[in-house]
């Protein structure tokens, strides 16, 4: 059961990181500003984490631990959350929330190619299997993306391109830098906080040149503060806190993330009346289905 608990964490983790894309879409057909979209998560992650925090009596390691450390906290924070989400809120304005998780899972294969800068070797054989799943998002993206113009696919896709090597380089680091004492709630809230300038700035620039957000904006990025920002990043952070000693079983926890894709489609059929996919689209998703089944039963002694 141990072996699959940060696996089902992961999964549950696509679960609610999914609402980011069906909900940044939904923002922007009804006339949100991304900047907007963007600062407003994390605005509203911080009174939310830091309640959490408070409770469970864990802030005064944490603010100690970023005290010694506060520009490494600040640089792999504004990697982590800053390039990550930007990217991600800004494609949203070209390219559907489908188009976008299924770009995203570029950080699958992102994560084991990033294995040098921590020392290790590259999990070819967890690579592999993650090249299943990307096999599966090429045919969905393959089969939907005729319906889009030449810069609603590059200005769509691009940006998440970057962001997918942004996010699990910023994770990455920040366990190296925590070393096991702080826990997800902490890390997730120290991140929040050392990238709090980033968002300030960003909404006073938001406020100048568009206006204050709607309330129907304000509501949505409450939303996806609550199930993206925090619990979908604690379920991950956890995920990845438990399999930190193994580069292998880091890249099967985040080839979970592939899950993301399937959530936002049915999210987007639910909430926006998207069109039904086509049986192309079904099969690659069953594709990115087994692959994610194939790491998680992978043995250990073959990673």
């Amino acid at each position: 059961m141990k072996r699959f608990l940060p696996m089902f964490y992961g999964i549950m983790a696509s679960f609610f990181f999914s609402f980011s894309f069906i909900m940044n879409r939904a923002m922007e057909l009804s006339g949100g500003y991304w900047i907007w979209s963007a600062s407003l998560r994390f605005l509203f992650m911080l009174p939310i984490l830091l309640l959490i925090v408070l409770i469970r009596g864990n802030m005064r390691a944490l603010l100690i631990d970023m005290r010694k450390r506060l520009w490494v906290w600040m640089g792999w924070s504004f990697v982590g959350f800053g390039l990550f989400y930007l990217p991600v809120c800004f494609s949203a304005a070209y390219g559907p929330g489908w188009l976008l998780a299924a770009t995203w899972q570029i950080t699958i294969v992102a994560g084991s190619l990033l294995a040098p800068l921590f020392g290790n070797k590259v999990p070819v054989k967890g690579l592999l299997l993650s090249l299943v799943i990307l096999v599966g998002v090429a045919v969905i993206q393959a089969e939907q993306a005729g319906h889009l113009s030449l810069k609603e696919t590059l200005l769509g896709v691009i940006p998440v391109l970057f962001a997918a090597f942004a996010y699990p380089l910023g994770n990455r680091k920040m366990m190296d830098v925590c070393e096991g004492r702080l826990d997800a709630y902490q890390r997730v809230l120290g991140m929040t906080i050392a990238s709090l300038p980033l968002w300030i700035v960003l909404s006073v620039y938001a406020l100048v040149h568009d206006g204050a957000p709607s309330a129907g904006q304000i509501g949505q990025s409450a939303i996806v503060a609550v199930c993206s920002g925090v619990i979908a990043t604690v379920l991950f952070f956890s995920a990845t806190d438990r399999v930190q000693g193994s580069v292998h079983q880091l890249a099967a926890v985040e080839a979970t993330q592939a899950g993301e894709i399937i959530f936002a489609v049915i999210g987007e059929l639910v909430l926006l009346k998207a069109a039904f996919p086509s049986i192309l689209s079904w099969i690659g998703m069953l594709t990115v289905v087994l692959g994610m089944l194939l790491h998680s039963l992978m043995p250990k002694e073959i990673r």
